[in-house]
């Protein structure tokens, strides 16, 4: 089976997400490529051209593909299957495949699965339902297997790789959107889909400015990235890409630290795959409490700055 694999960039850098989804790609037992589109992304071609099983990667550079819009990838992505004999494409589940794979799938006339934690053989895929409660094993017979992958389900595929760059033809510019700007949150901490340390402040924090004066310290000390709950974002303490949960960033992390976070089953299902997961809450029946490897019952002020002190 021939699977091809969209590479998510930003021009210059290789998204990690997209060697998580070789790695996925690969349990469908045949040959795997990169599809690379932007503008100037030479750069994004060679890293690509590193990830290790990778047979070639095709390199679509053109203007509309600059700023990553569905409406103009997708014809592409159409054109490269149904050229290219692709039984399989595969994106990351992440905001730019969840919005481009539809489209696609779409297109080719086609059932797309989504959210996919486990390939089983083509055809045969485990997804999670209800938040994360129950994992349903659906089956598909479509001639060309669209999917969107959990990145945090995959390892990533190394950098050891030597695959072949060969440029492609760029379709027609479609000219339906544009895009108007884009507001970024400039950050020295870890991305937060791929942090090995994870700090998450809840509504039990009070503002904003207290979030920062109790969660950055902490953060600080364990080189952690920082998250938050759906109400601690729509309460406006942090941007929305903080937000972890079902409607937010899927987190695996090796350490998750939960402070005065409830523990809603939303929020449950983004981040209860971390290895180890630590909860600070004043209440005792926080449902947080029930997934937490360990607790702290009581006052987030008074613990977290003690908890930071002790780590100095």
């Amino acid at each position: 089976m021939k699977t091809l694999v969209i590479a998510e960039h930003d021009n210059q850098q290789l998204n990690a997400v997209t060697q998580n989804a070789v790695t996925a790609a690969a349990g469908l037992q045949g040959e795997v490529d990169i599809l690379v589109a932007g503008e100037n992304v030479a750069a994004v071609a060679e890293q690509a051209a590193g990830v290790s099983g990778v047979g070639t990667v095709l390199v679509a550079d053109a203007e509309q593909y600059a700023a990553q819009l569905a409406e103009e990838l997708a014809p592409l992505v159409v054109e490269q299957v149904q050229s290219g004999g692709y039984q399989a494409l595969v994106a990351p589940s992440s905001t730019f495949g969840k919005n481009l794979t539809p489209r696609v799938a779409a297109l080719l006339d086609v059932a797309q699965v989504s959210d996919v934690i486990e390939v089983k053989g083509v055809g045969s895929y485990v997804r999670p339902i209800y938040a994360g409660n129950v994992m349903l094993t659906v089956e598909s017979a479509e001639p060309v297997q669209v999917l969107t992958v959990r990145p945090t389900a995959f390892d990533a595929a190394e950098q050891t790789g030597s695959a072949e760059i060969r440029s492609v033809e760029a379709t027609a510019a479609v000219g339906v959107s544009t895009l108007v700007g884009r507001e970024l949150s400039k950050s020295d901490r870890p991305e937060l889909g791929s942090a090995e340390v994870v700090v998450s402040g809840g509504r039990g924090l009070g503002d904003g400015d207290k979030y920062r004066e109790v969660l950055e310290p902490l953060a600080d000390r364990l080189g952690a990235a920082l998250g938050a709950s759906r109400a601690a974002v729509d309460a406006g303490f942090v941007p929305n890409d903080y937000q972890v949960g079902q409607t937010g960033k899927i987190v695996a992390p090796q350490l998750y630290l939960a402070v005065g976070i409830s523990g809603a089953i939303q929020h449950l299902a983004g981040m209860s795959d971390s290895k180890v997961i630590v909860a600070i809450n004043k209440d005792p029946d926080a449902p947080i409490f029930q997934v937490a490897d360990y607790g702290l019952e009581g006052d987030l002020f008074e613990l977290v700055p003690e908890l930071t002190q002790q780590l100095a």
